[in-house]
């Protein structure tokens, strides 16, 4: 078969078209990856929102977002203080007990926002160390003592949840338990805290995992703060005795 000028060209032109079709197509699969994966992802976000609110009982707060890293804050303000974890001033909670329908349209209105769990309503935060706090988690589960769940953040730290007013008891608390003068890498939340819940993350360093996950067939009330103390307390003490 002999080949022409034209014919030559003609051949050249097709390839063109198809590697032109393929770089299209392999385009085309990208892009409808990453916007799959970002919807899942956002779906994923809108399910965890719905059984905060309305099997876990908790308000849910749109948060602020930082730069992967710990950038700035998408608040836009360059000085923020809580870069990536605080509350969005302009949007508006869903309330504990909201329908899942209602969680879902009111978290539409904020689709790239942080999920924030206010403290100091339906719970209190004792945040220790994450190594005691993985340690004190062992203790107090062969105790058999009725604990609530337990955050782990990119920063190292445990969360844990206990009833509300633990943040106010808690000088008290340590005082009657002996530990006033120790010094514990330990500190409670409270009313006007907030904490980052899964599967957002904190302050663009990483996202926030359960270490205890929360039960969804029930809305048990977290355990009072007197019956995690002790440990928590024993637990951060030894660590940082042997740090």
């Amino acid at each position: 078969m002999v080949f022409t000028i034209g014919s030559m060209r003609e051949i050249r032109e097709i390839r063109q078209q198809r590697t032109g079709v393929r770089n299209a197509a392999r385009m085309g699969a990208l892009i409808g990856a990453r916007t799959g994966a970002w919807r899942r992802a956002h779906a994923q976000v809108r399910l965890n929102v719905a059984e905060y609110a309305g099997l876990c009982g908790w308000a849910v707060v749109p948060g602020a977002r930082a730069a992967r890293g710990g950038g700035a804050c998408s608040c836009g303000d360059a000085d923020c203080a809580e870069p990536g974890a605080h509350p969005l001033a302009f949007a508006g909670e869903i309330p504990a007990g909201a329908s899942p329908q209602e969680a879902v349209e009111g978290w539409a209105r904020v689709p790239g926002a942080a999920v924030l769990l206010p403290v100091g309503r339906s719970f209190d935060v004792i945040e220790v160390a994450e190594v005691p706090g993985r340690r004190a988690l062992v203790r107090l589960e062969r105790m058999g003592l009725r604990l609530g769940p337990v955050l782990l953040t990119p920063t190292g730290r445990a969360q844990f949840f206990v009833a509300p007013g633990a943040a106010a008891e808690l000088p008290h608390l340590l005082y009657r338990m002996g530990w006033d003068d120790a010094q514990l890498d330990l500190r409670c939340l409270g009313r006007g805290d907030h904490v980052t819940a899964p599967p957002s993350d904190l302050g663009g360093l990483g996202p926030v995992r359960w270490l205890r996950e929360p039960r969804l067939d029930a809305v048990p009330q977290p355990p009072e703060a007197r019956l995690l103390l002790g440990t928590l307390a024993y637990v951060s003490h030894r660590d940082g005795a042997y740090a």
